[in-house]
């Protein structure tokens, strides 16, 4: 069973609501993806992207370049990570 979505907190719920015209429920689950998007770590967003870009038939050669360039502009603090490292995260 996949994790809860996060609360939202009923002043942003508010906001969203006033702000939007969604509904209630609506804004709740918005706001719940979009915290939950940006908790994402750098080792899911690796894996998760990985597996993107590989469906899409894009060679590994070319996802990690991608990779080092995308994790650098992402919400959390990630280092400056080498292929090897981003190859490790996705096949341990």
């Amino acid at each position: 069973m996949p994790d809860p979505l996060p609360v939202a907190e009923p002043d942003l719920v508010r906001h969203v609501i006033a702000t939007t015209g969604l509904s209630p429920a609506t804004a709740t689950r918005v706001i719940a993806d979009v915290v939950a998007y940006f908790d994402e770590t750098v080792e899911d967003y690796v894996r998760r992207r990985h597996h993107e870009l590989r469906l899409r038939q894009v060679k590994n050669a070319q996802i990690w370049s991608a990779l080092a360039g995308e994790i650098t502009t992402r919400r959390f603090e990630a280092p400056v990570m080498t292929e090897r490292q981003l190859r490790r995260i996705v096949y341990g």
